[in-house]
């Protein structure tokens, strides 16, 4: 068995160091951007409460006020069922206005109309060669015009009456 020069321990050294440098760093940056997610998410919800406008002051000293409040398990869960039930509405009346649509264009699109198509809740059927998907009819009409499609609905599935009888067929008369 060889035994490594000194030269050659050190540079195997450096190596790991170098490699050891590069997972910190790539850990440093993963917890930078999980922080700015968490702030920028943090700031959304302000906004979505309505104290996007508030003075810095007043904010800050209402959220010192419950921060001081944290301690209280009957505070957070009245919070928790709070924001539970206002994201709940929010999302029944996104949806309530929502409706089955197909929208079909000519030809490929660039990544812009794509992007947009997605954002009104779109997505593209690869086997029928079409946009499907549940979005607002209006703000979809308009896509539509701008882009040259033609935007249609899809009906929703009749709804059956099962305390009605069947309506006998014309081949069963005679």
């Amino acid at each position: 068995m060889t035994r490594a020069s000194l030269a050659e321990r050190q540079a195997r050294l450096e190596q790991q160091r170098a490699r050891l440098q590069r997972e910190e760093a790539k850990v440093r940056e993963a917890e930078r951007k999980a922080r700015t997610r968490r702030l920028i998410e943090a700031g959304g919800l302000v906004d979505k409460a309505g104290l996007g406008e508030t003075e810095a002051n007043v904010l800050y000293g209402a959220l010192l006020e419950v921060a001081g409040r944290m301690g209280d398990p009957a505070q957070l869960s009245r919070w928790e069922t709070a924001g539970g039930q206002a994201f709940d509405r929010e999302a029944r009346a996104k949806d309530a206005a929502r409706e089955p649509l197909i929208l079909t264009l000519a030809g490929a699109q660039p990544a812009l109309v794509t992007t947009r198509l997605r954002g009104l809740g779109f997505r593209w059927s690869k086997v029928l060669q079409h946009w499907e998907g549940l979005a607002v009819y209006d703000e979809a009409r308009i896509a539509a015009d701008e882009l040259g499609g033609t935007l249609r609905r899809v009906a929703p599935p009749a709804e059956t009456d099962t305390t009605a009888p069947a309506a006998a067929s014309p081949d069963a008369a005679e």
